[in-house]
């Protein structure tokens, strides 16, 4: 591998591990803490109050990083699209963490007003890529291409919407979506190098490392969280990558462990709607396991082994 990827890499673990042990007392200083919410897991309250908006550190030192290295990258219009993907819902996510912040609750942002910002940015991104891609897909294995017109405007659109939601659900543990995400990434930054789209390996691998960095303050017992500032800038990073590797299809199953959280969603709400019982002890899916008895440490562990099979299989699926 250049020595460029690893300096990418290396440079934001160094700048993360740097910042995180000032930025932590400081969001305690000005009382930038979380609101757990009262539905959730009772072992959850001592949480109550751990710094949130870690997320800033991972979506800024990854940018500011490859502009020092590599600023020539954010010239081409695919790059464009995947930085501004990943700060256009790192902005939706801190808007949302402000709000809990100043009110001390977990209201936020509106579910209406959220998933309106999050479709807005979709729609700019389908339309700002089919200015210079095809509208068609890959279908892995088969190496065939399929050109679905209109229909790609509603996969984008459900890729952006649902996979920033998906990873938002799954950052509920100590650990879990930053272990989760670096797994989910590590396949695309393959595909862009098998690729030679050696800009946006070299971007994914400089998250992956500020990734790496904040996954050391927020292993059990975290030391500050992410909130929707990280976790709906990496569903953005991960839609906008697969957009334009043309890995459509393939995320789906690489970012399975965040199909399988929305979906536990999904069911349970639509189940309790429909016959007033639930399928889960609560969802998303990994606060079921909590309740029924898993050591959050235990959960974190098997997603993470989990996600891992996934990104595998999917990398193997990808590659044949």
């Amino acid at each position: 591998m250049e020595i460029k990827y690893l300096l990418a890499f290396g440079c934001s673990l160094v700048l993360t591990l740097l910042v995180m042990p000032k930025l932590i007392p400081f969001l305690h200083k000005i009382k930038f803490g979380q609101s757990v919410r009262k539905e959730g897991p009772k072992s959850h309250m001592a949480k109550t109050g751990t710094p949130t908006m870690g997320g800033i550190v991972f979506v800024l030192v990854p940018i500011l990083v490859m502009a020092i290295l590599n600023y020539k990258a954010f010239l081409t219009p695919e790059m464009l699209i995947v930085v501004f993907a990943y700060l256009g819902y790192a902005l939706i996510g801190f808007i949302d963490d402000f709000l809990i912040v100043v009110k001390k609750n977990n209201d936020g942002l509106k579910p209406s007003m959220k998933f309106l910002m999050q479709s807005v940015l979709a729609v700019i991104f389908y339309f700002a890529y089919t200015q210079i891609a095809k509208t068609t897909i890959q279908i892995p294995v088969l190496h065939m291409t399929l050109e679905l017109g209109f229909l790609y405007f509603i996969l984008i659109f459900f890729m952006f919407t649902c996979e920033s939601n998906a990873v938002n659900l799954t950052d509920g543990l100590d650990g879990l979506c930053a272990g989760t995400s670096l797994i989910a990434i590590a396949p695309f930054v393959i595909f862009a190098l098998l690729q030679k789209n050696n800009d946006l390996a070299m971007f994914l691998l400089a998250v992956s490392g500020a990734l790496l960095g904040y996954l050391r303050f927020n292993i059990h017992p975290a030391k500050i969280f992410m909130g929707d500032t990280g976790s709906l800038a990496i569903g953005g990073l991960l839609a906008a990558s697969a957009m334009i590797l043309k890995q459509e299809i393939l995320l789906v199953l690489i970012g399975g462990v965040f199909v399988m959280e929305l979906l536990s969603v999904v069911i349970q709400v639509t189940s309790f709607k429909a016959t007033g019982k639930r399928v889960f002890r609560m969802s998303p899916l990994h606060h079921h396991f909590e309740l029924g008895g898993m050591k959050e440490t235990n959960v974190v562990l098997m997603f993470w082994c989990i996600g891992l099979i996934f990104a595998v299989v999917g990398l193997w699926l990808g590659v044949l």
